[in-house]
């Protein structure tokens, strides 16, 4: 719920946030996202939580677009700008590693709704120094906020990532399918509304330029390499090494350390070299270590699967740097809200395909589930090879038979 919710209303709030002020919109997202995630963690029935998450989603459509816009209209210089969208990146991606391990250790020694009271001391600080620290800035010819685009806008976004979503976890469906098409249908009349309006929420002529609709591309497309593969991570340290969810989140955390090495250099080579190279550059790091990943079997060491990761995750973070740079630099300020909104739309549908794309690829190579394994017989051991007691031959046992799927797959 929470990431329908999101996906839908980002464009929606990045405009609002352009005619009322994005600091504003920014202090509103921040106390709702306070207030969702306490009435979550003492929800006592599936609805209220379900409504919590709901709620959390419009606090994060608020907060998400918010954070970038005023990155756009406080740093007017490219330099500065450069460099508080690669902390930005580096920050957000280093959150998205450090969620599971925080919220493993936390069900660990609590109960489930400390994951959402973690929440509060951030939107608490965020509340208090916000107002102190950032000025107000809003677009100075943003028109009306037009409701008819906002409900267009969300109607076309929620069955469009629905359908993607469903796709990744059930395969092709009629109902994923219709739900796709009614979305890509709606989205063509959304764009058809923005070209007549005087003033659009999504001003197609910044998305038809090469700076600005190149860098939603790179950024769709590295979302969907990052989340796909994370999936497929996970699996491989749960299921194939048997460690507790805990622990796949803390080796998790090793390829982070490529992210926090590699945005930085990122925009530090693109001061001194066209920002297409190195974005390009990125991509290619990025594909030698998906080139490295794919010759992991059952018997590879788990530290050439976290280097692997490392080398990818580098590449990958350095063009979402550069292009979440690009994408505000060429958003005229008054627009920063709506150009921000579509850029992470971007990633949000880059994320569910991945999950779609890799999720259709991935089940037929998936291992499928162990037989149970039988017990022993009171009072009979058999040997270290599975012989049994007067025989000289070896016997596979059930507990050294490896289970049908990958050739990695797990030892049942």
């Amino acid at each position: 719920m929470y990431g329908f919710v999101l996906a839908g209303l980002l464009v929606t709030m990045g405009s609002l946030g352009d005619r009322v002020g994005r600091r504003r919109l920014l202090l509103v997202g921040a106390a709702l996202f306070g207030v969702a995630s306490l009435a979550a963690a003492y929800a006592h029935s599936p609805g209220a939580l379900i409504g919590a998450r709901a709620l959390l989603g419009v606090a994060g459509a608020c907060l998400m677009p918010s954070t970038l816009a005023l990155i756009r209209t406080l740093f007017q210089d490219p330099g500065q700008r450069a460099k508080a969208v690669t902390l930005w990146t580096t920050v957000m991606a280093s959150g998205i590693s450090l969620g599971p391990v925080v919220s493993g250790a936390l069900l660990e020694r609590f109960w489930w709704g400390s994951v959402f009271l973690v929440n509060l001391p951030a939107m608490v600080l965020l509340l208090v120094l916000a107002p102190l620290l950032i000025g107000e800035s809003r677009g100075a010819a943003a028109g009306r906020f037009d409701v008819l685009s906002a409900g267009l806008s969300l109607a076309a976004l929620l069955p469009v990532i629905y359908g993607v979503k469903e796709v990744a976890k059930g395969g092709w469906a009629v109902v994923p399918a219709v739900a796709i098409v009614v979305g890509v249908l709606l989205g063509f009349v959304f764009v058809g509304r923005q070209a007549r309006l005087a003033h659009p929420m999504v001003d197609l002529r910044l998305v038809r330029t090469p700076a600005y609709g190149g860098a939603v591309l790179v950024s769709l497309l590295a979302m969907a390499a990052t989340v796909g593969f994370a999936v497929f991570l996970t699996q491989y340290l749960q299921s194939v090494l048997g460690q507790s969810p805990l622990e796949a989140a803390l080796w998790s955390l090793v390829p982070a350390g490529g992210v926090m090495v590699a945005a930085p250099v990122a925009a530090g080579l693109a001061q001194r070299v066209d920002r297409a190279y190195v974005m390009g550059g990125g991509f290619v790091v990025s594909a030698s270590g998906f080139a490295w990943l794919a010759g992991v079997d059952r018997v590879t060491p788990l530290w050439v699967v976290l280097v692997g990761g490392a080398v990818y995750a580098a590449g990958l973070v350095s063009a979402l740097t550069l292009a979440n740079e690009l994408a505000l630099g060429a958003a005229p300020p008054e627009r920063a809200g709506a150009a921000a909104a579509v850029l992470e739309s971007g990633s949000e549908l880059g994320g569910a395909l991945g999950m779609a794309v890799l999720g259709a690829v991935g089940p037929p190579s998936t291992p499928r589930p162990c037989p149970p394994r039988r017990r022993r017989p009171p009072g009979r051991r058999w040997g270290r090879a599975g012989a049994r007691p007067g025989s000289s031959k070896p016997r596979v046992t059930p507990l050294s038979r490896p289970c049908p799927g990958l050739p990695w797959g797990p030892p049942c």
